[in-house]
């Protein structure tokens, strides 16, 4: 009987397998710490008088360092008392309380197919590292050496060439009985109803295969070997076996890496697949790549079922800066205790390859070295955003980080982040603080950047342009300036703009709607100052000290788009025209499915990450229940998204009939 790899995750899952172990062992009480998980004894596979066979509860594994034994709960049982794997399943699903679970005829049949379609990609992995060998090959071959790379390192990740030809691998795998209907399912080849011959996707390319979490082809990358090529790297398209954003490149062997080679306690995510290969040939074997894109939640979802801490490495041009900062806003609302990210930040100019291929891993091993937490991302990123010499400037940086770290869903982690921005503004605004009342007229370059302490509180008052132009040039050489973003989501127009216009209903509710979360960085912005303003002015604003206040601030032109937006889709509750009782109404309408929404997002994002491992496990009884949930969520979603609420919700009270606002 074939078990289904959900069942055998979730008897391992209940049962710690030093339970399973400590039944033939005992525990060392010097190198074990029980507290931990993590325990040592003689190896039980060969005699030793010193203990250096180790179990950890957390990953469910086993290895022993004298004879090189490792395995899981059933791999124990199986090669420790000669069990059949079935007996061995039987016995662990007994200890955790679950019954065994009946035949699956459809699983078994889809397994089946997902084999053959794996049979399929071993075959065209083989023909590629065949190709690249010919003498058509010949400039492949000449463009990985000048890159550096051995011959061990080309066998070791299986890299190929796919000739220049539209039917080279369409022909020879049909030469070896492949079905029509399996090369396409693989995507191996271009086709499709207004395609009359199916032609080769990827010619005249250095080839990688990617493999799944058990190491088996499941798609490719190609390098184009010609300038003119359109796209100078191309991946597999979607199909059974790949799904892009669920995919690390090189995870089977980093996960391998983690609990053996020298340093390799965390997992490095870098930019590319040559990237990985150049950090593995200098002995840095613990790093993956996403494919191609930006990383995605379900890719960081991988990361964290690895490890508590991965480092994600980026260029330190303006491309690699942005996208560190989508990173860190991807990160951020998914924190829990013990688990983060680091930010390794390359030399400008410089990937990981430059870095490794002439001096070996120590230059690399010194940019880790120095990988900044996310909180100090986060700080580095909003602090440089302007000067904040005069208290509402500091205001604003303070509302500003409130807002960001606000999106942490986590309550505890979310209150460290609240105690840490604290913290960090009050050493940065400590030494332009102690100097307010002496000394108003310094010139304009000791009053711009800011120390984060370095001084220490006693610093002289002397020391201040020292003090802020050291945290100053640690900006400088961040360069982690946000981009302006495109409009901001209708819904989100609809709140800021309905404050704005009728500003007497922050006040009404004011500790619920001040802490409204934007998703748009440049409503984070110009929400900060909305609310600077009206800790300034109390209930006395009005509409036209709040817009001559956010024009001076530079928002005038953000102030004229939402207007657009919100006149352009008849959201007339929104305007100056709405009567106060009919701006409420559409107001509280718009918070409202805003709230449901946001709330069913986070639910879809936690669905797709579980969706992201269940698949990649190969879990198919889970990726069904999934996504049946995901249907559902979207559902709602869709719902939410096309009530018509806030856009038919016009009242009586401003005399107004269905229309643009103004007509």
């Amino acid at each position: 009987m074939r078990f289904s790899n959900s069942f055998l995750d979730e008897i391992r899952d209940r049962v710690p397998i030093s339970d399973v172990i400590g039944k033939r062992v005992t525990w060392d009480r010097k190198k074990t710490n029980a507290s931990r998980g993590d325990y040592w004894a003689c190896c039980p596979f060969h005699g030793e008088k010193s203990p250096s066979f180790h179990c950890e509860d957390r990953k469910g594994r086993y290895h022993c360092f004298g004879c090189g034994v490792s395995g899981d709960h059933f791999r124990f049982l199986t090669d420790l008392d000669g069990m059949a794997f079935p007996e061995a399943v039987q016995q662990i699903a007994d200890l955790a309380g679950v019954a065994m679970p009946q035949p699956d005829v459809e699983a078994e049949k889809r397994d089946r197919q997902r084999t053959g379609l794996q049979d399929v990609m071993e075959m065209a992995t083989q023909f590629f590292e065949a190709q690249l060998q010919t003498a058509g090959g010949a400039k492949a071959r000449a463009y990985l050496r000048d890159r550096g790379l051995t011959g061990r390192t080309i066998e070791t990740f299986r890299l190929g060439y796919a000739p220049e030809s539209r039917n080279a691998l369409k022909e020879h795998l049909a030469g070896k009985g492949v079905p029509k209907d399996q090369i396409e399912a693989c995507g191996l080849v271009v086709h499709g109803p207004d395609i009359p011959v199916s032609y080769d996707r990827f010619r005249d390319r250095i080839m990688f295969p990617i493999l799944s979490s058990r190491e088996k082809v499941i798609a490719f990358g190609g390098r184009a070997m010609s300038s003119d090529a359109p796209a100078k790297y191309l991946n597999s398209n979607e199909t059974e076996l790949f799904h892009k954003g669920n995919v690390l490149y090189n995870f089977a062997r980093a996960r391998r890496a983690m609990s053996g080679a020298e340093g390799a306690g965390t997992i490095i995510a870098v930019e590319g697949y040559m990237d990985v290969i150049a950090l593995h040939q200098a002995g840095i074997e613990n790093a993956v790549a996403p494919l191609g894109t930006a990383l995605t939640e379900n890719q960081m979802a991988l990361l964290w079922k690895l490890t508590q801490q991965p480092v994600l490495c980026f260029d330190g041009d303006g491309a690699g800066i942005r996208a560190a900062n989508r990173a860190v806003d991807l990160a951020l609302p998914h924190l829990k205790p013990g688990f983060s990210v680091r930010f390794a930040m390359l030399p400008d100019g410089k990937d990981p390859d430059d870095l490794v291929r002439h001096e070996g891993r120590a230059p690399f091993d010194k940019v880790l070295a120095a990988a900044r937490s996310l909180s100090e991302m986060v700080w580095l990123r909003e602090a440089q955003a302007g000067n904040f010499d005069t208290p509402e400037q500091r205001a604003q940086l303070e509302a500003t980080l409130k807002q960001v770290v606000s999106v942490i869903a986590d309550e505890n982690v979310r209150r460290h982040y609240g105690q840490d921005v604290r913290d960090r503004l009050n050493q940065f605004f400590q030494g332009a603080s102690r100097q307010q009342g002496g000394q108003r007229n310094f010139d304009r370059n000791q009053r711009q950047g800011g120390g984060r302490g370095g001084q220490g509180r006693g610093a002289p008052q002397g020391s201040r342009t020292s003090e802020r132009s050291g945290i100053s040039d640690r900006l400088a050489r961040s360069s982690l300036v946000s981009g302006h973003q495109a409009l901001p989501p209708l819904r989100e127009s609809v709140l800021a703009l309905t404050i704005v216009n009728h500003p007497q209903l922050l006040f009404e509710e004011y500790d619920e709607i001040s802490a409204i979360d934007y998703d748009n960085r440049d409503l984070q912005r110009f929400w900060s100052s909305v609310l600077n303003a009206a800790a300034a002015k109390g209930p006395r604003l009005s509409r036209e000290n709040l817009i001559e206040q956010l024009e001076a601030e530079g928002f005038g032109e953000l102030l004229k788009s939402l207007d657009q937006q919100i006149r352009f889709a008849r959201l007339w509750t929104a305007t100056t025209a709405a009567a106060p009782e009919d701006a409420r109404e559409g107001y509280i309408q718009a918070l409202s499915l805003h709230k449901r929404t946001k709330a069913l997002l986070w639910q879809r994002r936690e669905l797709e990450s579980e969706l992201a491992y269940a698949t990649e496990e190969g879990d198919d009884d889970a990726v069904s229940q999934i996504l049946r949930n995901l249907q559902e969520v979207q559902l709602e979603v869709t719902r939410l998204e096309n009530q018509e609420a806030i856009i038919d919700g016009f009242g009586v009270l401003s005399g107004r009939v269905k229309g643009p606002a103004g007509k």
